[in-house]
């Protein structure tokens, strides 16, 4: 019983020791990614339109009215975090090359170019929208991995939880596997009789 309980002590401290070192590479490889994805963001020096433009929305310009309620918290700040990459990417730079198109895709207008390579107007227009979708998906790929890097960071602290929680377990069944056990001796009869007798 005693035995049983250490070699369960001793598995506990492997599977803590196994969990926290998961916890710790957990946490790098968050602090890595996050650091990485804001260093990447931060080189390329997007900035969002300023506080005054969100003013007066109108359509077709710079800052449409289905901007306000997504890009306009974030408005005067530098490109940095993935939250501003996705808002940046799916309510900014969509919103204008759905505008410049009328919905049409950049597969849409590049084989309509083909068909007309005499059409000047067309060939800008793909060729803006080809740098427009280039830059958001870059953005979308920094959001990704900035989603990537909160997970992994999430995963680390369960790890160093359940670790911790392994590691307490283990301590106190070892504790309690080191309580002396309460044995009983038995006396013969006869032996007893022998004793009364003398």
């Amino acid at each position: 019983m005693r035995r049983n309980s250490h070699l369960t002590a001793i598995a506990g401290f492997v599977l803590a020791a196994i969990l926290l070192a998961a916890g710790g590479l957990l946490l790098w490889g968050s602090t890595y990614t996050h650091n990485m994805v804001h260093n990447q963001l931060a080189a390329q020096k997007i900035y969002f339109p300023p506080k005054a433009a969100f003013a007066h929305p109108k359509a077709g310009t710079e800052i449409t009215p289905s901007m306000i309620p997504s890009v306009s918290q974030y408005a005067g700040q530098q490109l940095v975090t993935g939250q501003q990459a996705q808002s940046y990417a799916d309510n900014f730079i969509a919103v204008h090359i759905t505008n410049m198109t009328g919905g049409q895709t950049y597969a849409q207008l590049s084989a309509q170019a083909l068909a007309n390579p005499d059409n000047t107007k067309l060939a800008g227009e793909v060729a803006a929208v080809f740098k427009g979708e280039t830059l958001r998906s870059m953005l979308l790929n920094a959001f990704g991995w900035w989603k990537v890097s909160q997970i992994t960071y999430i995963a680390a602290l369960a790890a160093f939880g359940l670790g911790g929680l392994t590691l307490l377990a283990s301590l106190f069944g070892l504790t309690v596997g080191r309580r002396p056990q309460v044995t009983h001796e038995t006396i013969p009869a006869e032996d007893d009789a022998h004793e009364r007798a003398g």
